[in-house]
């Protein structure tokens, strides 16, 4: 069974990188701007599904337009994956906002907040 896992895991890397190049080098979508990362691809352990977490910079618009181009581009990248990767069956394709990059902004700031917090003053009260 841990084979199975290692397999996905090797799938899962080989899908992200392969789905990364197309979309830099031969999208033609005008929805997907240039400023899409593929960050991440998670694949059920049957390699029937994929989700795969893109970082899109841009106004919301700009990325609801993206994840537009994306899911029209899936089929696609579905059988070219499944080619490339000479896969049986490829997978279904779900694009999906990775929200790291913002919970890593979020966590910093709060952060920051703490450092710069000043310890409140001793005044002898205590809270019970």
């Amino acid at each position: 069974m841990p084979n199975e896992h290692r397999r996905a895991d090797r799938v899962a890397e080989a899908i992200r990188e392969e789905i990364a190049t197309v979309l830099a080098e031969e999208a033609k979508d005008p929805r997907i701007t240039r400023l899409v990362t593929v960050t991440g691809v998670e694949v059920t352990r049957d390699l029937r599904h994929a989700k795969v977490f893109v970082s899109v910079m841009g106004t919301d618009t700009e990325r609801a337009q993206t994840f537009e181009g994306l899911a029209s581009v899936a089929l696609h990248l579905r059988s070219r994956v499944g080619r490339a990767l000479r896969l049986r069956l490829a997978p279904e394709i779900t694009f999906l906002p990775d929200q790291s990059i913002e919970r890593a902004a979020r966590i910093e700031s709060l952060l920051a907040q703490i450092k710069s917090a000043q310890p409140p003053a001793p005044d002898g009260d205590a809270d019970d």
